[in-house]
């Protein structure tokens, strides 16, 4: 592997090339069957000079309609009957409105981010391209894009639990300065007043209230309420009792899950159901790592340009880059002040986790081995550290079998989510949408 020095200049350029590699891809199958995954850019090989790409065209995306109030409705093996808010019926409209939101780029300043491009529906509706998401005008955030899959059973939102329904937590990203940044509520409403076709939307699908700060919470979470994924082969074999539906190593993961590893003290399994979470928050070590610099292992970070290119980047030049500094992030003590609640962040699901790279509240593992390992280790000590977080000493073999488990946990309709998804027509700014540059503008000029 070569390595070179990069300047600060040269990193902006570097930064530019690294944006372009977010293109989807779509893989055909036997039969012409569509497979929807996986991240932007085919890497396979990609730490090799003779590299050959394998992605398609964007134009090539093909997507397909699917029926998704019944994933709300009905209940999938593997989960329990979703709860919908009684103030905020699910239905069709609202979910087809929530999603043409959910992809619309001009619900931020400057036209250019929708919820999607942090949660990508071929990653796992998350981005498994960067460890923090990345808001308008490439602004830094501190933490990682979670999944939104299931997010509908979540009793908290948000890593620090700062939000406890999807209704309220769709505004916060919209608002951030840092990720969509439109300057207030009404600015949002205003502006999807005057883009043609929003008015009759929201007034089909919320007849006499039209577009209000409470109807856009409502249209956007009934589309994440929608995106329900289980059936996995997990629960074929452990629900549903199909003992030829996972592998023997996965069965010995299992093992491993809920005896040695006693990952099901956080990721809990219940009769009929396992939501592989426990609504609750914990200190892992991670987060203090994290504050004390205990992540950083050496002054340089080893950066890929091309196809078998690395340079070697001073991580002085990479902090003095960043629109937004990063500072301590103490999690759920931010949200209570409590000082027992230091470091502590709320347990993800677990399903469709080999969809959902990287990993923890700021991304710092990339794959599944490294979660394993970290664990493995007993986290790392703090004076807070969580009681449940003890050193496991799995043997190699544990570590793999365990790894095979959590490869277990796909739902069965994940590409149909994928696919609905991209058959969404994504918003882009146009001549007739309000914009200073255009006829129509918010009020100010004309």
């Amino acid at each position: 592997m070569s390595k070179k020095i990069v300047s600060r200049s040269a990193l902006h350029y570097l930064l530019c090339i690294t944006s372009l590699l977010f293109i989807s891809k779509l893989a055909i199958g036997v039969d012409n069957e569509i497979i929807y995954s996986g991240p932007g850019d085919n890497k396979d090989g990609y730490e090799s000079r003779d590299y050959v790409t394998k992605s398609l065209s964007i134009n090539e995306r093909k997507g397909e309609k699917a029926n998704l109030i019944k994933y709300a409705e009905q209940s999938q093996l593997g989960l329990p009957k979703l709860e919908i808010p009684k103030n905020n019926p699910i239905t069709e409209k609202k979910i087809a409105l929530g999603k043409k939101l959910f992809f619309d780029r001009r619900i931020s300043l400057n036209n250019t981010m929708s919820c999607a491009m942090c949660h990508i529906p071929e990653q796992g509706f998350t981005n498994n391209e960067i460890r923090t998401a990345v808001g308008i005008e490439g602004r830094s955030n501190l933490r990682n894009a979670p999944t939104i899959i299931n997010s509908a059973y979540y009793k908290f939102l948000f890593h620090d639990a700062r939000e406890y329904s999807l209704e309220n937590q769709v505004w916060q990203p919209v608002l951030n300065h840092s990720e969509m940044g439109m300057p207030s509520f009404g600015f949002t409403v205003k502006k999807l007043e005057l883009i043609l076709g929003y008015k009759n939307l929201f007034n089909d699908a919320f007849p006499g209230e039209g577009i209000n700060v409470a109807t856009f919470g409502k249209a956007i979470a009934s589309y994440e309420r929608s995106l329900i994924s289980a059936n996995s082969n997990f629960d074929k074999w452990y629900f549903g009792k199909n003992d030829k539906a996972v592998s023997a190593e996965v069965k010995k993961g299992f093992e491993v899950f809920i005896g040695k590893g006693n990952c099901v003290s956080c990721h809990s399994i219940d009769n009929d159901h396992a939501l592989f979470f426990d609504n609750k928050l914990h200190n892992t070590g991670v987060g203090y790592a994290d504050s004390m610099g205990l992540l950083i292992k050496n002054n340089k970070t080893v950066v890929q340009l091309a196809p078998g290119e690395y340079v070697e980047v001073d991580n002085n030049i990479i902090k003095s880059v960043n629109q937004q500094k990063k500072k301590n992030d103490l999690g759920l003590y931010g949200i209570t002040e409590n000082p027992d609640h230091r470091w502590m962040f709320k347990t993800p699901s677990l399903r469709n986790i080999s969809l959902t790279s990287p990993y923890m509240h700021n991304g710092v593992f990339s794959t599944l081995d490294d979660v394993i390992n970290f664990y493995n280790e007993g986290g790392v000590q703090n004076e807070l550290l969580s009681p449940k977080i003890k050193k496991l000493n799995l043997s190699k073999a544990e570590k793999i079998n365990l790894k095979f488990f959590l490869e277990s946990l796909v739902g069965e309709n994940i590409n149909i989510l994928i696919a609905d998804a991209l058959f969404q027509t994504v918003g882009d700014l146009t001549k007739d949408d309000p914009n200073w540059a255009n006829d129509k503008d918010m009020g100010y000029n004309k």
